[in-house]
């Protein structure tokens, strides 16, 4: 198949917790102070940020979803 015709292959990454590929454009993302760190779904980047000693704001804290 010639180069033009074949799909866009999107890039994946693997999530932060349990190691499970995503496309990189559904990933939930967390900003580190040296690197980003991606996450499959909100219930590992939360699994994370306990681990770390972190919480996410949620809307009681004045943020609107994410």
């Amino acid at each position: 198949m010639p180069a033009s015709k074949r799909p866009h292959e999107e890039h994946h990454v693997k999530c932060r917790v349990c190691l499970k590929e995503v496309p990189a454009s559904e990933a939930n993302v967390r900003e580190a102070e040296d690197y980003v760190m991606y996450f499959c779904g909100l219930d590992c980047l939360q699994a994370w940020e306990e681990e770390a000693g972190q919480s996410t704001p949620g809307p009681a804290d004045g943020e609107q979803g994410r």
